[in-house]
C-alpha cells in the first residue's frame, strides 16, 4: 500500500472560502471567512473604544487606564503624522479620517497573525478597493475646494509652455498610479511575511515527524519563526502607519495644490 504525503500550499491560508452558502436568483450570498473576519474586526474595535472611553459616574477617567492610554498614543500619533504633512490648521479637519484609516489598516494587517485567522490586506482586491476608494475621495475634496484649478496639478508652476508638453503626461501618469502603488505595497509586504511564516512553519512541522537528528533539527525553524513573528507583528503596523502617512500626503496635495 502507498504511502501517501499531503503538501500544504503556503498560500491556501489566503484562500477565500464560504462559512455559509446562499444563493438567491442565481447570485451568490453566501458569508465567506473574510466577511467574518470583517465582522470580528468591526466588534473587537467597537469594544475596545468603547473599553477604553466609557464614561464612569458621566466623566471620563481623570487617570486614564490601560486601554484609554493606547487610543491617546494613537491619538497624538496620527496628530503629529497630520501636522508633519499637511500645511495649514486645514489638516485637523481630516484628523477623523486618517485616524480611521490607520486603525481600520492596522487592524487588517494583525489580525491575520492570529491563528486560524484570515488575513485580509493580503489580497489586492481589498487594498486596491481602498486605495481607490481614498484616492477619488481626495479628488473630490480638490474639485470642491479649488474647482477646475484642480488641474494646475499636472502643471508645475513656473514651467514654460515646450516644457510642459512634455512635463503634464508624466505628472498625470504618476497621478494615476498613486493609488495603484498604494494597494500594491499594502497587498505585497502583507502576502510575502504571511507567506514566508508559513513556510517556515511548515517546514518545522514536517521535521517533527522525522525521526532522529531531524527531529532534533525542527527547533531551528521553531527559533527563526519567533523574530520573524515579531518582524511581521512590526512590519503591520509600519504599514499601517505608511500608509496613512501616503494618505496624508496626498491631501496636502489636494488641500494646497502642491
Amino acid at each position: 500500500m502507498k504511502n501517501i504525503t499531503l503538501f500544504s500550499s503556503p498560500l491556501e491560508q489566503f484562500e477565500i472560502l464560504p462559512v455559509f452558502s446562499l444563493y438567491m436568483g442565481g447570485l451568490d450570498f453566501s458569508i465567506t471567512n473574510e466577511a467574518v473576519i470583517l465582522f470580528l474586526i468591526f466588534f473587537f474595535t467597537s469594544t475596545f473604544f468603547y473599553s477604553a472611553f466609557k464614561q464612569s459616574d458621566s466623566t471620563l477617567y481623570v487617570v486614564p487606564h490601560r486601554w484609554q492610554v493606547i487610543i491617546e498614543i494613537i491619538y497624538k500619533m496620527v496628530l503629529s503624522m497630520i501636522s508633519d504633512n499637511i500645511s495649514g490648521s486645514k489638516g485637523q479637519f481630516f484628523f477623523p479620517l486618517v485616524f480611521s484609516i490607520f486603525f481600520y489598516v492596522a487592524s487588517l494587517n494583525l489580525i491575520g497573525l492570529v491563528p486560524y485567522s484570515f488575513t485580509l490586506t493580503s489580497h489586492l482586491i481589498v487594498t486596491f478597493a481602498l486605495s481607490i476608494a481614498i484616492f477619488l475621495g481626495i479628488n473630490i475634496i480638490c474639485i470642491r475646494i479649488h474647482g477646475l484649478e484642480f488641474f494646475s496639478l499636472f502643471f508645475p508652476a513656473g514651467t514654460s509652455l515646450l516644457l510642459g508638453l512634455l512635463l503634464v503626461p508624466i505628472e498625470i501618469i504618476s497621478y494615476v498610479f498613486r493609488p495603484i502603488s498604494l494597494g500594491i505595497r499594502l497587498f505585497a509586504n502583507m502576502m510575502a511575511g504571511h507567506t514566508l511564516l508559513k513556510v517556515i512553519a511548515g517546514f518545522a512541522w514536517s521535521l517533527m515527524g522525522c525521526t532522529g537528528i531531524l527531529f532534533l533539527m525542527h527547533y531551528v525553524p521553531l527559533l527563526i519563526l519567533l523574530p520573524l513573528f515579531g518582524l511581521e507583528l512590526a512590519v503591520g503596523l509600519i504599514q499601517a502607519f505608511v500608509f496613512s502617512v501616503l494618505t496624508c500626503i496626498y491631501l496636502n496635495d489636494a488641500v494646497n495644490l502642491h
